[in-house]
């Protein structure tokens, strides 16, 4: 998108930006960010990837001016919601937390939507059993993941040689491909749901599984907002009252 045009909208949604992490797509979520207009500004949690900061430390100046940027706007006026996740979990003990007038961190929240429903917002880790009672197989599946995405790269240089210049990644083949995991996202997608409407909500809004997504399920609005790590995508409340995925790359 170019710099001079911004998106005004009266809501963003955006987790997994895992900064923190070598790949963290800062630069584009910062470029994001800059060019972006609206009165929420939800982070839906793995934010800050605490896993990988205490297995290696890592943090370059693009991630600070990321979390910098995310403050101008919160000094602007911008209501700034953070939710936690499962990478960023060590934040858990001080929940729920303020910070001045237009920054809080909490479990989770209520939106209120223009077109009248309530929506849950959380990031989705305490409905997924894998990383609830198996956490040594959840911080394995992670390595596995950081090591496909290190695979991109090199695959990805190889196809641009050929002339193939669209990213391809290894991890979504994966998850696309094994009937396991694709019955694991179908599981999360109504376990969650599923709780949204027992809990009255009119919708869920998450993260979690890097897989954006809106569909409806058994009469409960499912939104999800990707991540930005490799889809770079956010979740957009317009001022019509329309919901829709916003694929950063291909709005530049």
């Amino acid at each position: 998108m170019n710099e001079s045009v911004q998106l005004t909208c009266r809501s963003v949604f955006i987790s997994d930006l895992h900064l923190g992490t070598r790949d963290a797509q800062s630069d584009r979520l910062l470029e994001f960010i800059r060019n972006i207009e609206c009165e929420h500004l939800y982070l839906v949690g793995d934010i800050i990837d605490g896993w990988e900061l205490r297995r290696n430390w890592r943090w370059s100046q693009s991630q600070s001016d990321v979390l910098q940027k995310i403050l101008r706007k919160a000094r602007k006026g911008t209501k700034i919601h953070y939710i936690i996740g499962n990478h960023d979990e060590f934040l858990r003990p001080f929940l729920p937390m303020v910070m001045g007038d237009n920054i809080d961190i909490v479990h989770e929240k209520v939106h209120f939507a223009l077109n009248g429903k309530r929506y849950l917002v959380v990031h989705g880790d305490m409905f997924d059993a894998v990383t609830m009672t198996k956490k040594w197989v959840a911080h394995l599946g992670d390595r596995c993941y950081l090591f496909m995405l290190r695979l991109n790269r090199p695959i990805n240089t190889v196809r641009r040689w050929f002339g193939k210049y669209h990213y391809w990644s290894l991890s979504k083949m994966a998850k696309q491909s094994v009937k396991q995991a694709v019955s694991f996202i179908t599981d999360y997608e109504e376990v969650l749901s599923s709780h949204a409407n027992e809990s009255g909500y009119d919708g869920v809004i998450c993260g979690h599984i890097h897989h954006a997504e809106i569909r409806t399920i058994n009469a409960v609005e499912y939104l999800n907002c990707g991540d930005w790590v490799e889809s770079c995508t956010a979740i957009v409340e317009h001022y019509d009252g329309r919901f829709e995925i916003y694929e950063h790359d291909q709005n530049r």
